[in-house]
This record gives C-alpha cells, structure tokens and sequence, in this order.
C-alpha cells in the first residue's frame, strides 16, 4: 500500500462519514447510537480546524482510507497542553499501516505545536488498539468501568498516554 497524508479538505467529509458510520453501527470504538449525517461531521471538523487542531487524511489510490485528528482533552485552560485523539482506517484497510502513518503524523504535529501529552480514549474490549498505542509508547493510565452503554451492555474505557516532551 501505497499510503500519503494530507491535511483533510471538506471533500474528504463523506469517505470519512463512511468509516465513522461503520464503526457507530458495528463497534464500540465510537460511544453513539445513531449514524452522523454529512452536515454534522462537517460541523465538529470545523470547530476543530478553527480552533487550530489538524484533521488529516490517508490517502491510498486517490481514495480516502482513513484519518485522524485530536483537540481538547478537556475545556479548562489548564489543560491546554494536553490533547486527545483518534485514527481510525476505513473497515478493508485495517492492519495495513494506515493507523500507524495517521498516528506518527499527529505526534509530529502535536510535538510541533509544544503539546505536551496525548490521551486516547479507547474502549477495553478493543485490546487490539490498546496495543497499537503501546506500541508507540503509550501507557494504560486508567480505565473508567462502566463508562459507557452500547449494545446493551456496559463498556469500561481505557485510558491510554503519551508524554511528548
């Protein structure tokens, strides 16, 4: 595979819709019910390119096969230096190294913007992404039990960590 990232441009919006939805409708990698419609994804990816946080793509054959982005951790300003995150690759791409490329380029520019720490907020049962992030060297730090509801059962939410400093 032949993979570039690039910065997310509003055509990219829907490619990206599909991969959100796949995983709202069959995983617990995303805590909603519902599937987001074009008009709603536009919206959260414009509030976070306007407050100056990335939204990047991977690109294979000239298709959109993933992206990641992160923002506010939490809104207090104390927590300005600290951001969570999320790659996700399109439900064929996976194990293909999309996830990877999408996660060097976001620590490349959280690093470039003095940012002091990553979160990710990962489901338990989703022991594969918990190893990705250890992989690149971040930590369990907590887990949150019974933090969410989906699929009628409770899910405990992992929190993982990567000092960047």
């Amino acid at each position: 595979m032949n993979i570039a990232i690039r910065a997310y441009q509003p055509q990219d919006t829907q490619a990206i819709l599909e991969i959100i939805n796949y995983n709202i409708l069959n995983s617990s990698a995303l805590y909603d019910y519902e599937p987001r419609t074009l008009a709603t994804q536009t919206a959260l990816f414009e509030d976070k390119i306007t407050k100056g946080f990335p939204v990047i793509v991977a690109i294979e054959a000239n298709a959109v096969v993933g992206f990641g982005y992160y923002s506010e951790f939490r809104f207090r300003e104390a927590y300005k230096f600290t951001v969570e995150h999320s790659v996700y690759a399109a439900p064929n791409c996976v194990g293909k190294g999309i996830g990877k490329a999408l996660l060097t380029h976001l620590i490349v520019l959280a690093k470039n913007q003095k940012l002091h720490t990553m979160i990710g907020v990962i489901d338990a049962e989703n022991t594969s992404s918990i190893a990705f992030h250890e992989k690149f060297g971040f930590e369990i730090v907590g887990t949150i039990k019974e933090s969410g509801f989906k699929f009628n059962r409770w899910l405990h939410s992992v929190f993982v960590q990567l000092i960047l400093e």
